[in-house]
């Protein structure tokens, strides 16, 4: 008695309907989907939490107004480019380099800060801290 093998048919998965519910699926996220036509940030700076620093004696303050005006220790500075001087008299005064404060506006225009900030590098100053105002709700 001879037996044979039967023969099964090769096992096919049949991708068309998957392939329809993908497209359904990607159709319904593409309809659902909301895009935000405005991506800017909206920041309210400055505010900080915490103990108010007191200042010490020896310290350089620069200020800058909503303008973009410098004042350093509460005295105006003629300009932009007088500002590094200007910290680099103060630092050759000291005995050490003295720490900078710098109070901006929260209007100031972003270079002034910056401005700022590479004066005091120029001067040789590394120990810079921000002032700013506590907020109205303490911090938990």
């Amino acid at each position: 008695m001879t037996l044979r093998q039967r023969r099964r048919p090769p096992v096919e998965i049949n991708i068309a309907p998957l392939l329809d519910v993908v497209f359904l699926l990607l159709i319904f996220f593409m309809v659902s989907t909301t895009f935000k036509e405005e991506t800017r940030l909206q920041l309210q700076l400055p505010t900080a939490a915490g103990d108010p620093v007191t200042t010490p004696p020896t310290v350089i303050r620069i200020s800058i107004d909503h303008n973009g005006q410098f004042f350093v220790n509460d005295q105006s500075v003629t300009s932009q480019q007088a500002l590094p001087q200007t910290l680099l008299t103060l630092v050759n005064a000291a005995t050490a380099p003295p720490p900078v404060v710098i109070q901006a506006d929260a209007r100031t225009p972003h270079q002034a800060v910056i401005t700022a900030l590479e004066a005091a590098r120029h001067a040789g100053l590394s120990r810079i801290a921000f002032a700013a105002t506590a907020p109205d709700h303490p911090a938990p």
